[in-house]
């Protein structure tokens, strides 16, 4: 069975303004975050990867990654494919002075088309590391939904503040998530708003698994959000309101623990920290030599 991994890129360059940092190496052989991901997912055994990005960062794009990935992909029979987010692209005139995206529901929604078998969802921008992926291909294969969760001690920054999905969790489903914002490194742990929040809970950094049934679930639920509306310059489709209205109705969601660690660029100060942690990922011995030297033929 084919096994996708789709890459949500269109946000990229957006956080900081300008440019593209997303893009800009983590290693000294040029490498950037994405890399790593695809890496571990083609070794995890997925045999596809789809690109969400914009049209208008898509020579960029291509540039620093889509065509070098086309390259190391083909030899080793893995599809590479591409989706274009736009936020012109939905059943109702666009709201006069909407500039916002519509969310991570609409970004995979662009893979209409493009997705007939279980697939993955990930941030173009963020480290999962191996066990991740591995829990993921070996889920996808089973059917259902999914969520690939996060100790959260694994995956607060030292330069500031993160939000965070706080998973609610019994007997290895998906109960609740809870958005929390701000959680910071105490003396003793961490905290959200001077409250205590447990060091070890489980915690969504956006890794997703699902059916391909999903994309009719996004076909319909999209409309469904645009009529309902509270805000139309800022309201947005996202996954985690999905699947928390999946949960409601019934839908059982199993949680594939990982206590890899997980960093990316929040803040512009989490580079340096990005590149010293893959310099102690080589120095461990996780990834040797040249990246994708080590994978095989399918």
């Amino acid at each position: 069975m084919k096994t996708t991994l789709v890459i949500l890129a269109a946000g990229i360059g957006s956080r900081f303004g300008g440019g593209i940092k997303q893009l800009e190496p983590i290693d000294q052989a040029g490498h950037i975050i994405i890399d790593y991901s695809i890496h571990d997912a083609i070794a995890a055994g997925f045999d596809k990867i789809v690109f969400i990005i914009r049209r208008d960062i898509e020579a960029d794009f291509r540039e620093r990654i889509g065509s070098r990935i086309e390259a190391v992909a083909a030899p080793l029979g893995v599809e590479i494919a591409y989706a274009y987010q736009d936020i012109r692209n939905i059943p109702i005139p666009l709201p006069e002075g909407r500039v916002k995206p519509w969310g991570t529901g609409h970004a995979v929604l662009a893979c209409d088309g493009l997705l007939n078998e279980p697939f993955a969802v990930i941030n173009a921008d963020d480290y999962y590391g191996i066990e991740g992926f591995k829990k993921a291909a070996a889920f996808l294969k089973t059917g259902g939904y999914g969520l690939v969760g996060y100790v959260l001690k694994n995956t607060l920054s030292d330069n500031g503040g993160v939000t965070r999905g706080i998973c609610g969790v019994a007997d290895g489903k998906l109960q609740s998530i809870k958005e929390t914002y701000e959680i910071v490194k105490t003396e003793t742990g961490a905290a959200s708003s001077g409250t205590e929040i447990d060091i070890n809970s489980l915690v969504s950094m956006n890794f997703w698994c699902f059916p391909a049934s999903f994309m009719d679930v996004l076909k319909v639920g999209f409309p469904a959000f645009l009529s309902r509306m509270n805000n139309p310059l800022k309201d947005e489709y996202l996954l985690p309101m999905i699947v928390d209205g999946l949960l409601k109705n019934g839908v059982e969601v199993s949680v594939l623990p990982t206590c890899d660690q997980w960093f990316g660029v929040t803040y512009k100060e989490d580079k340096e920290v990005v590149v010293e942690s893959f310099r102690k990922l080589y120095a461990e011995g996780v990834y040797k030599g040249n990246l994708y030297d080590d994978l095989t033929r399918k």
